[in-house]
């Protein structure tokens, strides 16, 4: 970019958002321009104190200011992820103080929402952007203490107590693992990383925590964590807001050691700081010294000018990724001891992390079709809720899935053992959105695949979604012990008592459906709207699972083509053969076993001919073959996190001819 300065404005006037004030005049590339606040005699008096020109009484004036070129974010915790957002929104680019949010999956959806709008994002960890931790990359590269075994990292002090402080309330997001804990987990993950030669942070195998948690507000006062990362490496994590720590970083390899005085901080004003190299085969340790004119502030704001092109900062300032890498091992952090705050629990997730009423976004993408007797339309892709690990992650997924258009959810009574259903119940209730939404249930999974196991579980998947009713309800096995009248009258019995409104079947063999819908015509009942059977691009080797079928074979689709049938595919992209696919690409043994095969290898290569003219990616092309096919299809898919449904979504507009699908399914 050009060496003109950045227009900084600030939000919020706290302490920290009063020391970036202060060190932003001695920086190389930025101007402090404007500062928002939540009112204006507040704005005006740190206007006043850091004589700014701009002076807005709230923080939606602030980012309304067009002059206003980059936000640094200084609002208490549970504030970083809405603001944030909002600056995406409007075109900032954004400095968010860490904790970046309350939890990773807050943070996911703040990177996303930079992603789509195309602006500059980075957690404010200054420590990262001094020279001291560029001195200490060089010297773990080059190998001067052996190999790294054990790190130790400290952060942590004595406040006094106050229930209402930002530091001790709960819904400030306080205590010490969020408030100074993280950099502790930002350094180790560092260390272990570039210890493993990485260009970039590792991620811990293995977390153990202990803590005490605060009496009266039950947030951490003090904690400890033990890390187990790849390569055999281990490191030892404190921190505390309720005792005075020795704050410092400690580093042994089977060489030596280093020892970092001023970890967190240093030299805020510029000046000196020192890494101690103690190596076993000398008697005196070296004291390595690094020097800064800088501020350290004003070093945090230069990186951000310097790479706002990549939209990212370069390793080892703080990149999204390591963000998101971060805050998962908080949160693993506090799970251990039990930590989960208030906003997070399920009944507290009332709105989106942005705090505006859920709403179909005006660029959504979303395609739509019916399924016989059913009349509210599905969305072409269904959400799969078997992955969520908490409300927190459910909100964020299924909050954008909806945002883009989707309103089809699919969940079984099996999944998590019912927390799924759980989740997604949850989520449903909170957006007070049931009316517009498809809920697909599935039950009777083998070993309970029988009429009377049938209604228990649906009977209780319905008190876990919290509704008196599934739009689709789908058998997630067949018996054929059992005749199919059995399943067809209770099935009939459900729908007409209001609890159903449609209902079909899971890994069914076709010859079984039709032999139901017989069943259902000569009694003059309802037969089965759908079928749930593997479809894909790629044929199914193997099945992942027990009992499970496919009907991606040429007669199985001449059927649905014949009938009708609505066929809601799952594994729709092969789980994952189209973006890992690759004969030397064996580590994921369950893709090699049940995706694996000569003529697979054909189909993605000629994927891949046709998505590079498309100008697409490899999944897209594969998706539009789910869609493209001449009867009902739907693809349920599974993303784990908000890049996989971004990336899958370019499908949905993807237009093939009956040419193009007998290209890609190698019968041109």
């Amino acid at each position: 970019m050009s060496a003109a300065k950045l227009n900084w404005g600030i939000m919020g006037t706290g302490s920290i958002a009063k020391a970036f004030a202060r060190a932003l005049p001695n920086s190389k590339r930025g101007t402090l321009y404007a500062v928002g606040s939540r009112t204006q005699e507040s704005a005006d008096k740190f206007g006043q104190e850091f004589s700014v020109p701009k002076r807005h009484g709230s923080y939606e004036a602030l980012l309304a200011d067009p002059q206003v070129q980059a936000v640094y974010i200084s609002t208490p915790h549970p504030h970083h992820a809405e603001w944030a957002i909002k600056a995406a929104e409007a075109g900032k680019h954004i400095l968010c103080e860490k904790p970046i949010t309350m939890n990773a999956a807050d943070a996911m959806a703040v990177i996303e929402a930079a992603v789509r709008h195309n602006v500059f994002l980075m957690e404010a960890f200054m420590y990262r952007c001094h020279p001291q931790i560029q001195k200490l990359v060089e010297l773990l590269r080059e190998k001067a203490i052996g190999e790294v075994r054990v790190i130790q990292a400290n952060f942590g002090f004595h406040a006094g107590f106050n229930a209402t402080s930002r530091i001790w309330a709960n819904e400030h997001g306080g205590g010490g693992i969020l408030d100074v804990g993280c950099y502790t987990m930002s350094m180790a993950r560092l260390i272990a990383g570039v210890a493993a030669g990485k260009d970039g942070p590792a991620e811990p195998e293995e977390l153990k925590a202990t803590g005490v948690l605060n009496p009266v507000t039950g947030v951490d006062e003090y904690s400890t964590a033990t890390l187990r990362f790849p390569g055999g490496i281990i490191a030892q994590l404190a921190t505390a807001v309720g005792v005075n720590l020795e704050n410092v970083v400690r580093i042994f390899g089977s060489e030596g050691s280093i020892l970092i005085s001023d970890p967190w901080i240093p030299a805020r004003e510029g000046g000196t700081v020192k890494i101690v190299l103690k190596k076993h085969k000398e008697k005196e340790p070296q004291t390595i010294a690094i020097e800064s004119g800088e501020w350290l502030y004003g070093l945090e704001a230069d990186t951000v000018a310097q790479h706002l092109d990549a939209r990212q900062a370069a390793f080892p300032a703080m990149t999204p990724a390591d963000t998101v890498g971060n805050m998962r091992g908080l949160d693993l952090w506090r799970e251990q001891i039990g930590l989960v705050y208030n906003e997070e629990k399920p009944e507290a997730k009332l709105k989106p992390i942005h705090k505006r009423p859920l709403a179909k976004r005006a660029d959504a993408q979303m395609t739509y079709a019916k399924v016989p007797g059913l009349e509210k339309p599905f969305s072409r892709l269904i959400m799969g809720c078997d992955n969520q690990p908490n409300i927190s992650h459910a909100s964020v997924m299924f909050d954008d899935f909806f945002e883009r258009g989707g309103t089809s959810f699919d969940t079984a009574h099996i999944y998590g053992g019912g927390k799924q259903e759980k989740l997604l119940g949850q989520w449903i209730k909170n957006r007070n959105i049931r009316e517009q939404v498809q809920v697909i249930v599935k039950g009777a999974h083998t070993p309970n695949c029988n009429p009377k196991a049938l209604s228990s579980q649906l009977l209780e998947s319905l008190d876990r979604i919290q509704s008196p009713y599934a739009d689709l309800y789908l058998m997630h096995r067949d018996n054929p012990e059992i005749p199919v009248a059995e399943f067809v009258d209770v099935l009939n019995e459900h729908k007409k008592a209001g609890r159903i409104k449609a209902f079909g079947g899971s890994n069914w063999a076709l010859e079984r459906v039709e032999a139901a819908n017989a069943y259902a015509k000569s009694k003059g009942l309802t037969g089965f709207a759908a079928v749930s059977n593997n479809f894909s691009l790629a044929r199914m080797v193997e099945p992942p699972w027990g009992g499970c079928i496919s009907a991606s074979d040429k007669q199985s689709r001449q059927w649905f083509e014949k009938t009708q049938t609505a066929l809601f595919a799952w594994s729709s992209q092969a789980r994952g053969f189209f973006v890992l696919g690759d004969p030397k690409f064996t580590s994921d043994k369950e893709l090699v076993r049940c995706w694996y095969a000569e003529d697979n290898f054909k189909r993605l290569e000629r994927v891949k001919e046709l998505s590079k003219k498309r100008n697409v990616l490899p999944i897209n092309v594969a998706l539009a073959y789910v869609l493209a096919q001449p009867f009902p299809t739907f693809a349920l898919f599974g993303p784990r996190q908000l890049s996989e449904t971004r990336t899958s979504f370019p499908g949905l507009g993807i237009s093939l001819s009956p040419q193009d699908l007998k290209f890609l399914n190698l019968e041109d």
